[in-house]
């Protein structure tokens, strides 16, 4: 087997440490079905349901205006993984199966995450806006601007990625994001701070990877946060850390370019290059890693 085809083989699956995919869509799942278990609760205890929306509704769900968003500010990230319907949920969730499956195929699993939070964030902060100046009394809750984000980041970036490529040569991807974009805002209640919430989750996507496609990325200090905070219950790490320190011997060279040492090709190094490839994308390979992928496909040739 190829070097590029063990890269199309080596698909981030389900489960992974590296896969944000599926660790967003639980997320979303276990919230939502908490707040339902609740609910039930409130049922069953034949107490008014009015009362569940007052004393624990409301402190996830976002409100339309700065003023009432104030007394609980943690809603404009709480808001993004709560559903309140189950059918919202599972559109919202299929339609993010779908967009990013291709954002980790073509990126890595390092830029879903935070386009996911960015696009919501925005979303929110429009939605604020918006509210604001309408006076809406509706409460915002889902995942549709995230999604937006990411539907917009991706076809973005690769508008000629075709999907379903069995049907004469595959749907390009435009249409998929043409097709959620329609029956997204049809699916809207006439509410024009709804609206605009969508409109800033687009914006944010495209931000995101014009940002991306010129070098900078925007979210990388949410995975250092991420690494920095669960590496502090790894003690391995530390150990690691000063292996690495023991390894890294200076010379003075005089000015002189140091030997340069030919690193030795085997599987496992190809190995390690695809799984970068997989959690980070191509565009995060060094210069070597690209020769040795080189002269991998050289030899196999």
């Amino acid at each position: 087997m190829g070097v590029l085809e063990q890269a199309k083989g080596k698909k981030i699956f389900l489960g992974a440490d590296n896969d944000a995919l599926i660790k967003i869509v639980a997320i979303n799942v276990l919230v939502t079905a908490m707040l339902f278990l609740v609910k039930g609760i409130y049922q069953i205890s034949s107490i008014d349901l009015s009362f569940y929306q007052s004393q624990v509704l409301k402190h996830f769900l976002l409100p339309a205006s700065f003023i009432k968003a104030l007394s609980g500010p943690w809603t404009l990230i709480t808001y993004m993984f709560v559903h309140t319907d189950i059918w919202s949920l599972i559109a919202n969730m299929l339609w993010l199966w779908g967009f990013g499956t291709i954002m980790q195929t073509l990126y890595g699993s390092g830029k879903l995450a935070p386009l996911y939070i960015y696009g919501g964030l925005a979303g929110g902060v429009f939605y604020l806006l918006a509210g604001t100046f309408t006076s809406a009394e509706a409460s915002l809750a889902g995942a549709s601007a995230c999604v937006m984000a990411v539907a917009v980041a991706i076809t973005v970036a690769a508008p000629g990625y075709r999907i379903f490529p069995m049907l004469s040569g595959g749907i390009p991807l435009w249409v998929l994001t043409l097709i959620y974009v329609v029956i997204n805002v049809a699916g809207l209640s006439y509410n024009p701070a709804l609206y605009t919430a969508q409109l800033g989750g687009a914006a944010i996507g495209f931000a995101y990877i014009s940002f991306l496609n010129r070098g900078r990325d925007i979210g990388n200090w949410m995975n250092r946060l991420y690494d920095w905070f669960f590496n502090l219950f790894n003690p391995d790490i530390a150990e690691a850390r000063r292996q690495r320190d023991r390894e890294n011997v200076f010379y003075d060279t005089g000015g002189k370019k140091p030997f340069r040492k030919k690193p030795n090709l085997n599987q496992q190094r190809i190995d390690e290059i695809l799984d970068k490839i997989n959690t980070s994308g191509i565009y995060s390979l060094t210069q070597e890693e690209k020769d040795l992928l080189k002269r991998a496909g050289e030899e196999e040739l």
